[in-house]
């Protein structure tokens, strides 16, 4: 079964947990852990990862580095620790690639000319306002906290889609998009420059999952799922729905939301089943034993 599995920014960063090296590499130990199982089943995965947080560190670190090049220094360190944690948990072994993928947007795309998704580690009043001075950043209110927040354009075409599927062929394990990919709108003399932004990671795992035709979109996160009345005494998980069911639901826009956009136009779209739940039950999304499995019919 062909699976592309989405590993979402909070699935490799705890929210308000220091930025180190060590941290990061005791949260992909765990991703890998449980692909490691996926692949074991003999799966043919492909894993997209978030690297928003390692962004805004390489941005504020390395003065100022724009994004889409700190994006690019980001998928590096991740998906070298990723595909080494991954040879060590899968004992019978396998071939992995890690791929720098570069995403195409409409330069006049309308979200480009307002930030709008929040991106990175949280901030204190105080640190906001000297990045927002200093950095000429936009920081924001996100809940009781500040984030950093950029334009997030919609995904239109992933440039190396023809080498993913070469490498798919070869057997590879292929660790590729990040968030969203390295952002490029096409100039008029016909050359792809990098934007200052943010392609949402959700949108473009499931356009990658689409064009694949893959099976499965499994999209792991920090929680179980989704839940109906989320953040009241009544809240539910909801452990088998549809697209249609789904219509209208009341979910946080720059969350849960685009998750459950990008799993319903996957099921859409291919007629295969999408998964959403924790970082650790990536296996029971499979058989539906754990988080929220969407498919065409119940």
């Amino acid at each position: 079964m062909r699976i592309v599995v989405a590993l979402g920014g909070s699935a490799l960063e705890k929210r308000g947990e220091v930025l180190t090296a060590e941290a990061r590499h005791a949260s992909i130990k765990l991703a890998a852990a449980s692909l490691a199982q996926l692949l074991a089943m003999g799966h043919e995965v492909v894993i997209t990862h978030g690297d928003g947080p390692q962004v805004d560190y390489l941005s504020l670190h390395t003065g100022r580095c724009p994004r889409d090049g700190a994006r690019g220094q980001a998928r590096g360190m991740i998906g070298d620790v990723l595909q080494h944690e991954l040879n060590k948990a899968f004992a019978p072994g396998k071939r992995y690639a890690t791929l720098l993928t570069q995403i195409e947007v409409d330069p006049m795309d309308p979200a480009l000319q307002t930030p709008t998704k929040f991106v990175g580690p949280v901030y204190t009043r105080e640190e906001a306002t000297r990045l927002n001075g200093h950095q000429g950043w936009t920081i924001a209110r996100d809940d009781t906290c500040f984030r950093r927040k950029v334009p997030a354009p919609l995904p239109k075409r992933i440039l190396e889609l023809d080498v993913i599927r070469m490498l798919l062929e070869q057997d590879m394990v292929v660790i590729c998009p990040g968030v969203g990919g390295i952002p490029l709108v096409q100039q008029s003399d016909g050359r792809m420059a990098g934007i200052e932004a943010v392609i949402d990671h959700d949108q473009s795992s499931g356009l990658l999952a689409r064009h694949l035709q893959a099976d499965a979109l499994l999209m792991l996160t920090d929680v179980a799922g989704v839940f109906r009345d989320w953040g009241t005494p009544d809240q539910a998980l909801i452990p088998h729905t549809t697209p249609q069911a789904l219509q209208g639901a009341s979910l946080p826009p720059d969350t849960m939301g685009t998750k459950v956009t990008a799993a319903c136009e996957f099921v859409e779209a291919t007629g295969g089943f999408a998964a959403i739940g924790r970082l650790v039950d990536a296996l029971y999304l499979m058989d539906g034993t754990a988080g929220t499995r969407i498919t065409s019919m119940v």
